[in-house]
């Protein structure tokens, strides 16, 4: 017996309020992007520049107890990670400690990292500073570039990619999906100024991908059907295309949700925000996919072209859902 959470054959009608899907999708936006502009992003110490110092000891490393003996020094923004190497000896424990550029300059004074290697000598006896660097704001400036070029050539690439795999219809509507969805992450993070950092870029990313996957089978679908029913019109079509899809979309994003929130809940702080996003991410996407995309394409329309054979590559596997 198979697990299906929605039925095989459904007859739900995504288009009947699409003005008020499209209304909804572009109030969030607004609300995101006046959230950017007003208070902008609370960068983590990869964007706003900072002190790495590395650390060794021969005791195990307690994220939660170092955290806890840094926190009277009131450094600001700190991320502490343990380092996993495989030539390292068993009592060879290495933790990355980042703090955020400091009001008075780049990087922390000698008498603070003193003061800190004598906090943490009480929790890790014996511990060594290996290495303490500096990141100033100009490299920070660079790493914001960087992130942002990434973000706008992945959307770029999907452009091109569906383009060249169906219409410019299509294409348009795939990536008018993506944009809402990366404006509606950034502005999450915004409103309720989570740490962004570089893991958030990975996670924006990562987003794009999934968002445009669900997008590509449900797209796959619809132009199959649009050759095989002719005289249908093209919101009936695209109806029925998500209907068709919608098990196997449903199954693939509440499995991915259930992955990612025992992450959120037993992850740990450092790969929450990255989880968060990811959460998200999985939720707009799959909105986007069918509320979004599909509904640009139905305001575009679309020109069906009976001399090509049609292509089923890539929905082979749409009625799959567990």
């Amino acid at each position: 017996m198979r697990l299906r959470l929605v039925p095989q054959e459904t007859s739900f009608d995504f288009f009947s309020k699409w003005r008020i899907w499209l209304g909804i999708s572009a109030l969030m936006m607004v609300v995101g992007l006046a959230s950017f502009g007003m208070q902008g992003l609370n960068f983590g110490i990869d964007f706003r520049g900072g002190t790495t110092v590395r650390t060794e000891s021969t005791t195990a490393i307690d994220v939660g107890l170092y955290r806890e003996a840094i926190a009277p020094l009131e450094l600001g923004d700190i991320s502490i990670t343990e380092v996993f190497d495989p030539t390292f000896a068993e009592d060879q424990h290495v933790a990355m400690i980042r703090i955020q550029a400091q009001d008075s300059g780049e990087a922390i004074s000698g008498e603070v990292i003193e003061t800190l290697q004598t906090t943490l000598d009480a929790v890790a006896p014996g511990i060594k500073f290996v290495s303490v660097e500096s990141v100033g704001p100009k490299v920070s400036g660079e790493l914001v570039q960087t992130a942002i070029l990434a973000v706008v050539l992945a959307i770029g690439a999907v452009l091109i990619y569906i383009w060249l795999r169906f219409e410019w219809q299509f294409a348009l509507g795939a990536v008018v999906a993506l944009v809402h969805d990366v404006v509606l992450t950034i502005g999450i993070f915004s409103e309720l100024q989570i740490k962004f950092d570089l893991a958030i870029i990975a996670a924006l990313l990562t987003i794009v991908g999934y968002s445009l996957n669900d997008t590509v089978v449900v797209f796959d679908r619809v132009r199959e059907n649009l050759r095989r029913y002719k005289k249908k019109d093209l919101s009936e079509v695209l109806n029925l295309s998500i209907n068709e899809t919608l098990s196997r979309t449903v199954m693939t994003s509440v499995t991915t949700l259930l992955a990612l929130i025992s992450l959120y809940v037993l992850g740990g702080d450092v790969i929450r925000g990255f989880v968060f996003a990811m959460i998200w991410g999985v939720i707009v996407g799959t909105y986007s996919s069918v509320f979004v995309a599909s509904t640009i394409l139905l305001w575009l329309g679309v020109k069906r072209d009976w001399s090509k054979q049609a292509n089923t590559a890539g929905n082979q596997f749409g009625n799959i859902d567990a």
